[in-house]
Formats: C-alpha cells, sequence, structure tokens
C-alpha cells in the first residue's frame, strides 16, 4: 500500500481502526474487514489507552488498501470507523525527521543561511 504520510512511502498489510464501540467484537471487524480481503490477525485494544482500537491484518497489501480506502467512516455499532495505515514507530519516527530536515532545509534558503 503506497500511502504518503511525512514525506515517506508507506507499504503495509496492516490498518489501524479507531473510535470502535466498545462492545465491538473480532466477529463484528471480521464481517467488515473481510470484505476486502484474507485477514490474518485482528488484534483489539482492551487496556484502558487502547480500548476502541483495532489492528486488522491482511495477507495482502491490496486488500488492506481497499479496506482502508473504503471502510474510513463506515458506520459500525453506532459508531463512525476511523481506518489509518498502520506505520510502526521506527518508520513515524524516519518520517518526522525527514519532515524537519526538509523544513530545516526550507528556512536556511529562505533566509539565505548557508552552512559552514
Amino acid at each position: 500500500m503506497s500511502s504518503h504520510i511525512g514525506g515517506a512511502r508507506q507499504h503495509t498489510r496492516i490498518v489501524f481502526v479507531k473510535n470502535l464501540n466498545y462492545n465491538t467484537t473480532g466477529a463484528d471487524l471480521y464481517n467488515v474487514f473481510g470484505r476486502y480481503g484474507a485477514i490474518r490477525q485482528i488484534r483489539i485494544g482492551d487496556a484502558p489507552k487502547t480500548k476502541g482500537t483495532a489492528y486488522v491484518v491482511y495477507q495482502e497489501m491490496a486488500d488492506a488498501k481497499r479496506a482502508l480506502d473504503n471502510l474510513n467512516g463506515f458506520h459500525l455499532n453506532d459508531r463512525y470507523l476511523v481506518v489509518l495505515a498502520h506505520m510502526p514507530a521506527r518508520l513515524a519516527a524516519k518520517a518526522d525527521l525527514e519532515r524537519r530536515e526538509a523544513e530545516l532545509a526550507e528556512l536556511k534558503q529562505l533566509h539565505n543561511i548557508q552552512d559552514t
């Protein structure tokens, strides 16, 4: 899946789901997300900080992309789902560093600052 986030291209088979009704079950998620391809695993958050979230792991990146494209905003159990591409922390950190370096280069150019 190619999702442009913070200057880094991302390829993943994992989608992150937020805003789940606390009563949503794994079977509910299989029924909805399974329409877009074979699912390897679903993990629903059960800790206080992760309640209302889940990870859906697809067999294929293309299936994850289709789910991402079609299910963000989907109405399930009285809630509208927020579906995002999962980015591991190391990739997110790298994307943030690349973004900050680009901003710094733009500021240097804007203010005519040369590296010494």
